[in-house]
């Protein structure tokens, strides 16, 4: 039997509140008919040919390695072009530039090395491929190119700032193909080892300088599409019969064009009002759809927010720090939340706490359901309600928030009942879902136990520690999911919280999970308000599906993602999606492709958005066949590669030993190299490693992939290790491969001109990056790790006092007086403070989902430098090698492939 909800007078709660004061498209005249991929030097068709920097190097890097039988090191003969570290004239320079000594370094690889073959047969590492090298020369080339879809075959390398031009193939923001030129068999798609997917990142923002995606309206009819595969109206579309049909693209069946949207066609087949067709011209656009594309009628977005009130959470300040989350969601100078939108606002510990605010209040009234077993909405008017009409009274229930609990202090938190009333709540109209937890949850339905033991760690035992086990939360997602409902996850553990189980809820409703362990509310909750305000404020869809079209010979194989999938021939479902998530689509043969004709693949995403409207996404790439391996190696996307092989590789987690995935990484880029060994380079002596342009820091990304917290080896918590997966596994392009190899600058050095907009390009200035090595970093230097999640500043123990002066204020004169809560820059009136801000601000500005917050990790000091330690992809560290040996290992491995 239901409990009666127990209201509270806000007149009882009067004298223990408080306020709380808180801060023209270009568009080519004609589009080419096909995608040709011509490897003959000699053409001069600029059509055939890609549009390559001028500057970039061969298409085939060659390393002469003599092996050295017992160290395993290999000498490059052909060094690859490494910028030397630049000392810009009139910089100032406050460190001594000298190697730091390998004791003031843990972690470092202290092996010498020489440039040459040695007593030692060791190598420079300065003369193996750099990612930090091809970085720079993407991003410089970029500053003053634009990206054209249809005359460029392979899209910059992930992390370069650029602005692209839809000429039929969709932005590669929107998705990359990890083969620009398909082979025509699954023999030569075996044969090469590489795979064949699609990475999406349906929503994704786009720069400024480009256009957004338009919208059309097609009526009650909705859009043209193929009455064989369904497929939309796209570029690639062939019209015959004087325009009266249309030929699709994807299954080459000709169909009747309908009347209202007939057109004649020219002598060369094109329609004349081609030109005013904007579904006729771009590879990525909006169709609104007519009611058949929905079981109920679409609304603005609906939110929810589920405060954690418990005894942890009062400790860490939660409630607080929510409701200014909260405020600046909502009322903030950046808040985009859609005319029409409603809010709702409860708290929860072990019982579940509602709030009227309707706007004929003075003050929320609460009302308390303590039977947490068998949960119920106690009021529907007045839950919902309009976040500008009833301000005041929001206003003023979070500025109560925090002195409402602060004495209560209950122990467990009910999550699991806030999953059943969050879903009364939105299961009619769909909606997103923000939960904040602070501890295990014990209490209530859906409660947990402590599974998490040390003892199971690197153990046959270990993976069931990644997957959940608990039905309760697995069945929850499911109905989130199919409802249209999205929940993101604020996750504030002390101890073990097991994500595994709660963050199911998150994988399937197509939501985030968000992990702060160790969290300090002096340090962390800047960064907390910012990332739950961005979850809040970004472009969502919700009550979506998507679905992945391609051409004849082609069939989707698997989907790699957080979502939920309900049977292979299914379309995906997302409670919510959002412009940071990304899904993968594998391909697979069913027949043979012709290679007279291109490759096609469309992605369409039915979505709500979140003003109410109810729309389809198209997305239309094309890559054209080829016969020969040599030419599918050279334009592969190397970047979307190695994203593919990374959610293969996390999604193998509930099933294969991590040390086994981590081998199986490895094997995976043994295979691609050798396979472009044996069947696509010239012929070369054995000793040489060859490296293809396209794949020439395939071995140090991959290498970065096995030391992530999710696949490393060493002590790793199961949370974390679960977190870093799910992370993974929805995590575009662009923020995975700085994931797997973060930014590194020193902030000590900079030149007059950094953390300033180039007047020339209109670019903005940053420093030179380093690689990824501990042993790269001066005697006295601070420099700045990023890599998209977590930025650290790292603080040499022999820093100059002067530059310490310089950052942080005149008072600051050794490490030891720094605040260890510091998370961020102080404005301080010297030039190299400005500089420093600068550069952190346009950090920020080209963040995704999280946000940026410095965490110091100044040596010998912090725990943090173990982090930064654990970062250093070149170094050995992780149970794992360092690139020199790595590649060593890699190229000993090719050899015995290629002679087996």
């Amino acid at each position: 039997m239901q409990a009666p909800p127990t209201t509270v007078s806000p007149d009882d709660l009067a004298a223990r509140l408080s306020g709380v004061a808180l801060e023209q498209p270009v568009r080519r005249s004609k589009r080419p008919a096909r995608v040709f991929h011509n490897l003959d030097s000699s053409s001069t068709d600029p059509s055939s040919q890609p549009i390559i920097p001028s500057d970039l190097p061969d298409p085939t890097s060659s390393f002469d390695a003599s092996i050295a039988a017992s160290l395993n090191g290999f000498v490059p003969s052909v060094p690859d072009a490494t910028t030397p570290k630049p000392v810009a004239p009139g910089a100032m320079h406050y460190g001594s530039g000298a190697a730091m000594a390998a004791a003031m370094t843990p972690g470092r690889d202290t092996q010498p090395v020489s440039s040459g073959v040695g007593g030692n047969g060791r190598v420079d590492p300065d003369q193996i491929p750099s990612l930090v090298s091809v970085r720079e020369s993407n991003q410089e080339y970029y500053a003053t190119h634009v990206y054209p879809t249809m005359e460029k075959l392979c899209p910059p390398i992930a992390g370069t700032q650029y602005t692209a031009i839809d000429q039929g193939s969709s932005n590669p923001k929107f998705g990359r193909l990890t083969l620009c030129s398909v082979p025509q068999t699954p023999e030569m798609l075996a044969t090469s080892h590489l795979p064949l997917g699609l990475v999406l990142q349906p929503l994704s923002s786009l720069n400024p300088g480009e256009n957004e995606v338009p919208v059309l309206d097609f009526g009650e009819s909705g859009p043209p599409r193929c009455n064989r595969c369904r497929a939309y109206i796209n570029p690639f579309v062939q019209f015959a019969d004087g325009g009266a049909k249309f030929v699709c693209n994807m299954c080459q069946f000709a169909n009747t064009v309908p009347g209202d949207y007939y057109s004649p066609i020219d002598a060369s087949g094109r329609r004349i009002d081609r030109d005013q067709r904007p579904e006729l011209n771009l590879g990525s656009v909006d169709f609104i759809v007519p009611k058949q594309y929905t079981t109920s009628e679409p609304i603005p977005m609906r939110y929810l927010f589920a405060i954690d009130v418990s005894a942890d959470a009062v400790n860490k300040s939660l409630p607080h720090l929510s409701a200014q989350a909260i405020r600046r969601a909502l009322y903030g100078s950046a808040s985009s939340l859609p005319e029409g939108c409603k809010i709702a606002i409860m708290t929860f510990d072990r019982a579940l706490h509602f709030y009227n605010l309707s706007s004929n209040l003075t003050q929320a009234q609460m009302m308390v359901v303590s039977e947490v077993d068998d949960s119920f909405l106690p009021l529907m008017n007045g839950l919902f309600v309009d976040p500008e009409e009833s301000r005041m009274v929001i206003e003023s229930l979070l500025d109560r928030l925090e002195l409402m609990f602060e004495d209560l202090k209950v122990p467990e938190p009910a999550f699991g009942a806030v999953l059943d009333v969050a879903f009364q709540a939105l299961e009619a109209t769909g909606g997103k879902v923000f939960v904040t937890l602070s501890a295990l949850s014990t209490w209530g339905p859906g409660h947990l136990v402590f599974r998490d033991d040390p003892r199971q760690y690197h153990t046959e035992k270990e993976k069931a520690l990644f997957s959940g086990d608990n039905v309760y939360y697995k069945t929850w997602g499911q109905k989130y999911a199919h409802a249209g409902v999205g929940l993101d996850l604020f996750v504030f553990p002390s101890t073990y919280c097991d994500l595994a189980n709660v963050g199911t809820i998150c994988e399937l409703s197509g939501g985030e999970l968000y992990y702060y362990p160790n969290f300090v509310p002096q340090r962390d909750g800047r960064r907390m308000i910012s990332e739950f305000s961005t979850a809040v404020d970004r472009t969502i869809g919700y009550q979506a599906q998507l679905k992945v079209r391609c051409s004849n010979g082609l069939q989707v194989a698997a989907y790699y993602g957080n979502f939920y999938h309900a049977r292979p021939a299914a379309d995906l479902e997302f409670g919510t999606i959002d412009e940071h998530k990304s899904v993968v689509a594998m391909f697979k043969y069913d027949g043979k492709l012709d290679p007279k004709l291109d490759s096609h693949f469309q992605a369409a995403l039915l979505y709500t958005t979140k003003s109410g409207q109810r729309r389809v996404r198209c997305h239309n790439f094309v890559a054209g066949v080829t016969t020969q391996i040599k030419e599918v190696v050279k334009f592969c996307d190397e970047d979307a590669v190695v994203s593919v092989i990374a959610k293969e590789a996390v999604q193998r987690m509930v099933t294969d030993q991590l040390k086994d995935i981590r081998s199986g990484i490895t094997e995976k880029c043994v295979q691609i190299l050798a396979s472009y060994r044996k069947h696509g380079a010239a012929m070369s002596s054995p000793g040489q490693l060859i490296l293809p342009e396209a794949l020439k820091e395939l071995s140090v990304l991959l290498l970065g992939l096995n030391k992530t917290k999710a696949l490393r080896g060493g002590n790793v918590s199961s949370d974390m290790r679960v977190f870093s997966m799910r992370l993974i596994k929805s995590m575009p392009i662009e923020d995975l491969a700085l994931y797997l190899y973060p930014r590194i600058f020193g902030l000590h050095n900079l030149a007059p001109e950094d953390g300033y907009v180039d007047p020339a390009s209109g670019q903005f200035r940053m420093p030179k990056y380093l690689r990824a090595s501990l042993a790269r970093f001066d005697a006295g230097g601070v420099y700045v790790i990023d890599n998209g999640q977590n930025c650290y500043l790292w603080i040499h123990r022999r820093v100059n006092p002067n530059l310490l002066r310089d950052l942080f204020g005149p008072k600051y004169e050794k490490l030891e007086a720094l605040d260890p809560y510091l998370n961020e820059l102080p404005e301080v009136d010297m030039p190299i403070s400005t500089q420093a801000r600068n550069i952190m601000a346009h950090l920020a500005s080209l963040r995704g989902a999280k946000a940026l917050s410095i965490q110091l990790a100044r040596q010998e000091l912090d725990g943090a430098e173990y982090e930064v330690s654990a970062m250093m992809v070149e170094d050995r560290n992780n149970e794992a090698m360092n690139y020199v040996d790595y590649l060593c290992h890699i190229h000993k491995q090719i050899q015995l492939v290629n002679h087996s």
